[in-house]
């Protein structure tokens, strides 16, 4: 028993350090790939500082590894965020949008474009503020309608995203159709184009304060995944962990999207690869989510830059990668019929 407990700890690890090694190589391809080539010896002539065309440099430091550098944080965070609501809601296909974040976010940009400055950062400071309202929204009508339950979430979720598409139609009937109408629309397809230095610098603080909360949060989210008695049973608040746990993913989510807009199925597909990969669901699985998500997200920036001479909106690439993975599972699987 002991050995074969180690066996799979062992096979497990295995997996977590191939994954990485899988990500840095798709972030240092990440780097390559653009209009402005970019060799690996300019990469390390640069890093040496010995690299003589300030072009080049200027392009590496302040456009192409900021970008690849948010790539790889939007994989890692919408994934082990989706993981962890798939896990805490008992549902393998919940995702980040199950109870509203997305939707608020899209509605705090919407809002930003149309009525106030509309400029970057007052678009992403908005589907921020966004993302987090509809969280408490969320949470106040669960504890309006005493049911602290996963349930009680969903169906609050629902509502909110109710509410929230009723304020966004609203808001494009106001809008500008030749300017802000198609900022709003581009903005919900999501993008990594404009990802400069100082919106990474904005956003990294509270990308990191999630995934801290997650990773101190873990051994609760795994007890989470089994019932809320037996985590009762343990002596564990399920009402205040829940939420927690909550707070931190949501405020993953919110972080990424914020600059970058909304991208589909990232926060859905890799914690079932990883699930079927590790043949479990731990907190292993979680930060295997992450390493999967990262590398899907990655590879879909790459055809996202090269595919047509201008740059295609991410959440078609990911909505051409995830709707046929999602119709598989779904053919696959009774339980998801």
């Amino acid at each position: 028993m002991i050995t074969t407990k180690k066996h799979i700890n062992a096979k497990s690890n295995m997996v977590l350090i191939g994954g990485l090694l899988v990500v840095i190589a798709a972030f240092i391809l990440s780097i390559h790939v653009g209009k402005y080539r970019i060799t690996t010896n300019d990469i390390v002539k640069i890093l040496q500082g010995t690299h003589e065309d300030k072009m080049t440099i200027n392009v590496f430091y302040m456009l192409r590894l900021p970008r690849s550098i948010m790539v790889i944080l939007a994989g890692i965070g919408l994934s082990a965020a989706g993981s962890v609501y798939q896990t805490i809601f008992k549902n393998s296909l919940a995702s980040p949008d199950i109870i509203g974040v997305t939707s608020g976010a899209n509605v705090g940009a919407a809002f930003s474009i149309v009525f106030a400055t509309g400029s970057v950062l007052s678009v992403a400071f908005g589907a921020f503020l966004g993302g987090i309202l509809a969280l408490i929204f969320v949470i106040g009508l669960v504890k309006v309608s005493k049911s602290d339950n996963v349930l009680g979430y969903v169906l609050s979720g629902i509502v909110i995203n109710a509410i929230t598409n009723g304020i966004l139609m609203t808001i494009k009937y106001f809008a500008d159709p030749e300017n802000q109408l198609g900022a709003i629309e581009y903005w919900t397809m999501g993008s990594f184009g404009g990802i400069t230095l100082e919106k990474l610098k904005i956003v990294l603080p509270f990308f990191l304060m999630g995934m801290v909360g997650i990773i101190i949060m873990r051994w609760k989210i795994y007890v989470l995944s089994v019932s809320d008695e037996e985590a009762k049973s343990l002596g564990i608040s399920v009402n205040r962990s829940r939420l927690l746990i909550l707070l931190f993913s949501t405020l993953v989510v919110a972080s990424i999207v914020s600059v970058t807009g909304l991208i589909s199925f990232i926060g859905l597909i890799p914690p079932h690869i990883a699930r079927s990969i590790l043949k479990k669901n731990n907190f292993k699985t979680v930060l295997f989510s992450g390493l999967v998500g990262a590398i899907l997200m990655a590879f879909s920036d790459c055809l996202a830059r090269i595919l047509l001479p201008s740059e295609l909106p991410i959440s078609i690439i990911t909505s051409f990668i995830g709707a046929p993975y999602l119709a598989f599972l779904v053919m696959k699987n009774k339980k998801y019929r």
